[in-house]
């Protein structure tokens, strides 16, 4: 991103992820028999949210996880869609302040790592938490960082996370661990299924950024993904909370650019525009042998989009949405 688009970002000062998603963590922690997820203390002080592993959760889980991963900015529903549809429900995101809540806290962009009783215990961190201590590269683009004294961290893991690691995350956000809120839950699980499924604007967002648009240009934006059912094993949950994106998402954005930006958006954004496009994503996942990093970053995108020109007031479409192999996967 250049200076003009840093300078554009200083302007207007955002709000502070971790302090905006508070209310919704304490509401999860003061609902958490209703909504089947456990609260725990860790060893380190550490308040834990399983929502997923040894709890039950749900679907209403996953949706305020989706909702907390988006920093308290945006709001997730769970929607039906046309009655004569194989997949009748779909996730609904939206957001007026999408390049902070999808890119500055929801992305899984915090790679995080630590022993675990002589295993390593390996995931990738989302939520407000990223803008307090994660290093990546993203945060110096976006100009912005959080300055609050509590945060909150999301994991897509089928158990807790290790008190090294907690350890390791409350001393990169600079607060307490007695101040670290760590929810987790497993892809295989109802509230983890609802949650991914939530990410489709950010997939949007992400490629957007891949493809160089100006992101200080997008200036708000929805997004829908149906709601796919969960599989007991990794890979097929994996596989089909990437379909349900990559076939059946659907995005609109706004930007304030002009009306060639918004159409040259539009032709590029779609997942079809990928070479790895076609298949279902866990038949893909097996063909690179589990090699996440050998698949074509440009295939994680929405099926169909729509970029509205502020300017003009044009609209402009991509992609389609593939029922097929959402079917195949789905069923299989």
């Amino acid at each position: 991103m250049n200076e003009k688009t840093l300078e554009a970002r200083s302007e207007t000062k955002w709000p502070s992820v971790n302090r905006e998603v508070a209310p919704l963590v304490d509401a999860m922690i003061r609902d958490a028999q209703a909504l089947r997820v456990n609260v725990s203390q860790g060893q380190l002080g550490e308040t834990l949210i399983d929502c997923g592993v040894r709890a039950v959760g749900g679907l209403e889980a996953g949706r305020r996880i989706g909702e907390i991963c988006l920093g308290g900015l945006g709001r997730v529903s769970l929607e039906a869609t046309d009655p004569s549809s194989s997949w009748p429900f779909m996730v609904t995101v939206h957001t007026s302040q999408p390049v902070l809540a999808c890119l500055g806290s929801q992305y899984a962009g915090w790679s995080l790592s630590a022993d675990d009783k002589g295993k390593k215990y390996h995931v990738l961190g989302s939520g407000p938490a990223r803008a307090l201590g994660s290093t990546e590269k993203l945060f110096d683009e976006l100009g912005y960082r959080d300055d609050a004294d509590s945060a909150c961290l999301v994991l897509e893991a089928d158990r807790a996370p290790p008190a090294a690691l907690v350890e390791q995350v409350a001393e990169a956000c600079k607060v307490s661990t007695e101040a670290l809120t760590i929810i987790y839950a497993p892809t295989s699980s109802l509230a983890g299924t609802v949650q991914i499924a939530a990410r489709c604007l950010e997939v949007a967002l992400h490629k957007s950024h891949e493809l160089h648009f100006p992101l200080h240009h997008i200036v708000d934006g929805m997004a829908t993904a149906p709601l796919p059912p969960p599989a007991p094993g990794f890979v097929a949950a994996m596989g089909r909370t990437n379909d349900a994106i990559i076939y059946g998402g659907r995005v609109q954005l706004y930007v304030s650019d002009s009306a060639k930006a918004a159409k040259g958006l539009a032709d590029q954004l779609p997942s079809l525009k990928s070479k790895d496009y076609g298949r279902p994503f866990a038949d893909i996942f097996a063909a690179v042998k589990g090699d996440f990093y050998a698949i074509d970053r440009m295939l994680f995108s929405p099926a169909k989009v729509t970029v509205t020109a502020l300017e003009s007031g044009e609209s402009f479409e991509g992609g389609h949405i593939d029922t097929a192999i959402l079917s195949r996967s789905f069923s299989s």
